[in-house]
């Protein structure tokens, strides 16, 4: 993975947000394409899941550059997930950020 590429990927397409297509990707990754999946560990309302392990994600409301590094590099016990592309990252970071009210 290539984490100024992710992270160059979050920082120009943030307009696009709001970008149906992009939403749909990143909840994709995030409740089937990661692997391990986000929710096993994070809860977050609108993926339906209830991870207890990492943060709440509702509630911590990260913006997508800080998704995007996570992702990308690791944190704390959470792995970096180096099988996905670049897109994919920009597009569970937007995700994210989008429907934990970070992005507004």
């Amino acid at each position: 993975m290539r984490p100024a590429l992710a992270l160059c990927l979050v920082l120009t397409t943030a307009p696009a947000s709001a970008d149906p297509a992009r939403l749909a990707l990143g909840k994709r990754v995030f409740t089937e394409l990661a692997e391990p999946g986000c929710g096993v560990c994070h809860t977050l309302a609108d993926a339906g899941t209830t991870g207890t392990v990492g943060p709440v994600l509702d509630s911590l409301k990260p913006d997508a550059g800080r998704v995007a590094t996570a992702v990308t590099n690791g944190i704390g016990v959470m792995p970096a997930f180096e099988d996905l592309t670049p897109e994919q990252v920009a597009a569970v970071a937007l995700y994210v950020a989008t429907v934990t009210g970070a992005s507004k």
